[in-house]
């Protein structure tokens, strides 16, 4: 008995010893996609808690063996749970979800602290609400070195630093718009209402959106939804003086707290004729709509996406641009109130432009632990364009330009992100299709053509010190022109017979057919430099060596460009634009009253094979006299300035001041560079009053001097005077006067849900001509302009 007693003892005393082991819990916390140590993050384990050091260790000694939930939190992350069986000592490393950064992309604006040396300004959702009824290009003439190439009010392409057309790239929620390529006067098609903010990224430097955004790139992105049960929208009914239009756009979505949500909106915009301040603009109504919808599943992790983008637009082109004879052409270029003018009307009649334009993108991420994030995005894009011109009998109602462009794009990128670098990479491919319909019974100003693209970029950015930051950029990019094209057999033989047999396929009459089939190659780096020694300074440098193939109408451009009342000739023989670009950006704040924000931006940029578009010319054709431009190729310059300055006075009232100048130089013919921005500047006042309803009031000057630099190429017609036929020089250079406008905006909550706001620009009503639209010619700007809007959240 005794034995069976002593036996029972060692066994109990065994099984307690056992239970009462003790073990040691220790490990790491870090970011889940860069590795970064997290200090200072609560690791729970049973009763017991720790903290992290700086170097994201914790350590639990003494842990009882058993099962246990392993709990670790940080202010920057979402918590993390794990349950463990603790019957050794054993070593864990907790990866948090450390989103913070990627929060910040969205809602800091202005210099985009994750940008590294990009040049990057933003306009956001305030200021898109308030301008809702505005077109992109005039939206974005509010940043410092941007302005606007118009033909009209209605259509708006955005310039950069002097740099215009397919030099800058516009994405559209990540897709590439495609359709400049039928010509610099062809507006964006997009509703600027569907996008959170608008950056806008200056110079070269960003790489992974393609070599040719030598301008810069514009970003437009839509609005990222909060993982909550809810609805959410908007309605916004405005009114429009200037056209005596109106416009309404609307937004709903249902978000789920697991990460689904779905979005619809759109938008309708009509306008009748504008007016100046002296007379009627006949046939410059508009019709706009739009309508977009998303269906998306996101997570920290991983997500997928499927957009679709619609618009519709039916645009009046001055019906003074488009004249008979060279009597009429000589009186429209020098009467100072020309001769169509009109009654106000909401009629849209010949020349006009409608345009169609889809899009389609689907698009996943996934987040890997060893290999970063990886997206993968595919987009396929319709537009189609139909130009009218001033027609007589039954063509009146046939296009004079009829295209239909499709373009699949695929883009595949992998973002590495570690505490001290990080690296991304990706390639693009992209096909389209141009289609010019021949039922239109005029020369085809755009031909028939496949383009095939490819492009790899890899982006390595180092933080050298906790100071300064390093990146470096390469690209490499492959381009393929196939064109069917009509010549007429006096143009093939000229100019291209000798030099291009091999793209011949056979003569008709006078006309010759040809298979052009051109190949391009680009490389292109960019290396930049972020210093930031403290929170009152930062310094950026980048510098940029691009290249750029010319597009299909500058190389291929035969006719008449209805919407822009020109004829352009392009050159088969154009080469890739060789450039280099250096851009600086100071941003310094101040403890003057209540903060003083100054940004300097100096910039420069050298290229070989500039590719140019210049007037040569003027012709006569059955339907019309128009000027000829044509496309060159030279050397050029360009260097300039933009200055930001942001001045809260008071905690309510506040000053922001721009201003921008740039030098261009054809250094090839020695002379200036044709439709470079002149020397401007605003300044603006902002009374804010936040317990007024969110009151506020702005008053703002903008200040355009007259551009003193430009090229010379005017044009010579014979018209006849009391019946004698007379030469005469129709001045196609010299630049219109400077202007000077004063605009109001203001706006207050009437209730929790509801909003007004009213803009009147060019209070004074001034008569002026602004030397970047092609309308100029003919016709004084618009006048004072009323907008008031309505907008109703929930």
């Amino acid at each position: 008995m005794k034995l069976i007693y002593c036996l029972l003892l060692i066994f109990c005393g065994s099984v307690f010893t056992s239970a009462q082991k003790m073990y040691t819990v220790q490990g790491t916390v870090q970011d889940f996609h860069d590795k970064t140590m997290l200090e200072n993050a609560v690791v729970k384990i049973g009763g017991s808690t720790v903290k992290t050091d700086k170097k994201g260790k914790f350590s639990f000694d003494k842990i009882p063996a058993g099962e246990y939930s392993l709990t670790a939190q940080h202010p920057d992350c979402h918590d993390y749970t794990e349950n463990i069986k603790v019957d050794q000592d054993i070593h864990v490393v907790i990866t948090l979800e450390h989103h913070i950064k990627d929060i910040e992309t969205v809602t800091i604006h202005g210099n985009h602290k994750s940008n590294g040396s990009l040049i990057v300004k933003t306009i956001d959702k305030k200021e898109i609400e308030r301008n809702a009824t505005d077109n992109l290009g005039n939206l974005l003439s509010k940043i410092s070195g941007v302005a606007t190439l118009k033909t009209g009010n209605n259509i708006a392409k955005p310039i950069i630093h002097g740099l215009y057309g397919s030099r800058i790239s516009i994405l559209n929620n990540g897709v590439k718009l495609a359709e400049q390529e039928w010509g610099v006067e062809h507006a964006p098609n997009v509703d600027i209402n569907n996008f959170q903010h608008i950056d806008v990224i200056k110079g070269a430097s960003a790489l992974k959106y393609g070599s040719d955004a030598i301008g810069g790139v514009v970003i437009m992105e839509p609005e990222i939804f909060p993982k909550k049960d809810t609805i959410k929208g908007s309605v916004n009914l405005s009114g429009i003086s200037n056209g005596r239009g109106l416009g309404l756009d609307v937004d709903v979505a249902k978000i789920w707290k697991n990460g689904w949500a779905v979005k619809s909106g759109g938008s309708i915009k009509k306008l009748g004729d504008q007016h100046t301040p002296d007379y009627n603009l006949m046939n410059t109504g508009m019709d706009f709509s739009s309508f977009n919808f998303t269906v998306q599943k996101n997570e920290y992790d991983k997500g997928i996406s499927f957009d679709y983008y619609l618009t519709n637009q039916n645009i009046g082109i001055y019906r003074g641009s488009h004249v008979g004879n060279n009597n009429d052409f000589y009186n429209a270029m020098t009467l100072k109130i020309p001769v169509y003018t009109g009654d106000f009307s909401y009629d849209i009649d010949n020349p006009r432009q409608v345009i169609e334009h889809h899009i389609a993108k689907v698009s996943a991420f996934k987040r890997f632990e060893n290999i970063g994030k990886v997206s993968a995005t595919y987009s396929f894009q319709y537009n189609h364009r139909q130009e009218y011109d001033v027609r007589r009998g039954d063509l009146k109602d046939i296009p004079s330009l009829d295209l239909a462009l499709m373009t699949h794009q695929f883009n595949l990128n992998d973002l590495l992100e570690r505490e001290k670098w990080s690296l991304e990479t990706g390639i693009d491919a992209s096909f389209q299709n141009n289609y010019s319909d021949p039922a239109t019974k005029a020369r085809r100003l755009i031909p028939n053509y496949d383009k095939y693209a490819a492009g790899i970029y890899s982006v390595f950015k180092y933080k050298i010190s906790p100071e300064l930051n390093a990146e470096a950029g390469v690209r490499y990019d492959f381009t393929r022109y196939d064109v069917t094209k009509w010549y007429d057999k006096s143009d093939w033989s000229n100019r291209y017979a000798d030099s291009y047999r091999e793209f011949y396929i056979k003569t008709d009459k006078n006309r010759v057919l040809t298979r052009p089939k051109l190949n391009y190659q680009n490389v292109s780096f960019n290396a930049g430099l972020e210093y930031h020694p403290n929170a009152n300074f930062n310094l950026k440098f980048n510098y940029a060596k691009v290249g750029r193939t010319p597009n299909i109408a500058e190389l291929f451009s035969d006719g008449l460009h209805h919407s822009a009342a020109v004829i352009e000739i392009g050159d088969m023989g154009l080469k890739n634009e060789d450039g280099h670009q250096f851009n600086l950006t100071a941003d310094a704040k101040f403890n003057v009253l209540k903060g003083l924000n100054v940004s300097v931006n100096p910039y420069f940029f050298i290229t070989k094979n500039f590719i140019n578009e210049i007037p040569t010319g003027v012709q006569n054709t059955i339907r019309g006299v128009f000027p000829v431009w044509s496309y060159q190729q030279i050397d050029a310059k360009m260097y300039g300035i933009d200055l930001d300055i942001n001045w809260k006075l008071t905690d309510n009232l506040s000053y922001t001041g721009k201003g921008s100048y740039l030098y261009g130089q054809d250094d090839t013919h020695n002379e200036p560079l044709i439709l470079m921005m002149p020397p401007n500047f605003s300044n603006a006042l902002q009374f804010k009053k936040e317990n007024w309803n969110n009151f506020y009031f702005n008053l703002e000057n903008q200040t355009f001097l007259k551009q003193s630099r430009f090229p010379v190429h005017n044009a010579s017609v014979t018209i006849y005077e009391n019946g004698v036929e007379v030469n005469k020089t129709v001045d196609l250079s010299t630049p219109p006067a400077g202007f000077s406008l004063w605009n109001i905006g203001t706006g207050i909550n009437l209730s929790k849900n509801l909003s007004a706001g009213l803009i009147v620009n060019n209070i004074f009503n001034v008569s002026y001509r602004n030397y970047l639209n092609r309308m100029r010619f003919f016709a004084d700007e618009a006048g004072r302009n009323f907008i008031l809007n309505f907008r109703y959240r929930f």
